[in-house]
């Protein structure tokens, strides 16, 4: 099975991934990122290219990027007190959740691909996972994942012939 998945949207919770756990389904999840957002490396001040996809996600309009930068405040913390960066931190929490899921980041450059690898060095504990995951659970993410368009296409099953 493969969905979105990432520390601001995980609607696969409620449904896909106890059917996988169900099913013995391995689950991977593509955006794991956030588009970029888990890494630290977009705030409310960034503008996206003409033509990137990013700008016409709600969650990236201005004013949902300043509530939704808790949780990246949450990665630079955690990022700061593991010697990791939030792009791997975000990648650690989602290999922590079942060892079925599997996240599959892109890396547009070579550093993106080093970080990305540099995750298997990050390991949270199971009381860290536990504090993560509860602080995450408090941070409400402001703004759809995809522009309206794509969203309603989303969840949509293909008919059988």
């Amino acid at each position: 099975m493969q969905n979105e998945h990432n520390l601001p949207w995980r609607g696969s919770e409620q449904q896909i991934l106890p059917i996988c756990e169900e099913l013995g389904i391995r689950f991977v999840c593509w955006a794991p990122l956030a588009y970029g957002f888990t890494t630290g490396a977009i705030n409310p001040y960034t503008r996206f290219a003409q033509g990137d996809f990013r700008q016409y996600v709600p969650r990236n309009s201005p004013e949902n990027m300043t509530a939704n930068m808790a949780v990246v405040n949450l990665l630079w913390d955690w990022a700061v007190r593991k010697g990791a960066t939030p792009g791997q931190v975000s990648l650690a929490w989602l290999l922590a959740q079942k060892p079925w899921i599997v996240p599959i980041p892109s890396a547009t450059r070579t550093s993106h691909l080093l970080e990305n690898i540099g995750t298997e060095e990050f390991a949270f504990t199971a009381d860290e996972l536990r504090e993560f995951t509860t602080a995450l659970n408090a941070i409400p993410v402001r703004g759809e994942r995809l522009p309206a368009p794509v969203l309603a296409l989303s969840g949509v099953e293909a008919p059988l012939p």
